[in-house]
């Protein structure tokens, strides 16, 4: 397995000359850009699936579901929870770019289970604002999963729900388990 951690960054990175992550990143682009070539692919993905997954830095999703680029649409945001902007992205996904299936994933380990909605009280105290959002924190990462699987199958913006299957992915083993929406 290659992470950033082991990524040679060479030896005039951004960072070592002062720079910052983002100076090295736009640099790692200007590298990938010299040699890239136009696909010539659609927006469309091939394999007409939409995933959605936490946005844990853990998971390379590509590797480990086999995926190649222009397979899938990828949605993550903290904890892989189905939220309003996340029926947004699978309803264009569906309705406007083809994709039929959507597999949900959620993971061992997840931040969200660790906090609370007193997050957005602590917000609120520091900033004088309070969040719109909810924190949708959990402590039965199962749970969620159905709860997910249910927003997206419940939702009237989302034709294609036959096929909505919800899984927790193992940090430690990188397997996948399916989670029984009956359950």
């Amino acid at each position: 397995m290659t992470t950033s951690a082991s990524v040679p960054t060479g030896s005039e990175s951004a960072i070592a000359a002062g720079g910052t992550v983002t100076d090295r990143l736009v640099e790692a682009n200007a590298r990938y850009a010299d040699a890239f070539t136009d696909p010539g692919m659609d927006a469309r993905p091939v394999l007409h699936v939409a995933v959605v997954a936490c946005m844990d830095a853990r998971l390379d999703l590509h590797a480990a579901l086999g995926l190649e680029l222009g397979d899938c649409h990828t949605i993550r945001n903290a904890g892989g929870v189905v939220t309003d902007d996340v029926i947004r992205s699978l309803t264009i996904s569906q309705r406007k770019l083809g994709t039929r299936s959507v597999v949900l994933i959620h993971h061992t380990g997840c931040g969200l289970e660790s906090l609370t909605e007193d997050f957005r009280n602590e917000l609120e105290a520091e900033v004088g604002q309070r969040p719109a959002w909810a924190v949708e924190s959990f402590r039965d990462v199962d749970q969620d999963v159905r709860q997910s699987m249910q927003r997206v199958r419940t939702s009237p913006f989302v034709p294609h729900t036959d096929d909505v299957r919800g899984f927790v992915f193992d940090v430690k083993t990188g397997l996948l388990r399916e989670v029984d929406p009956a359950s």
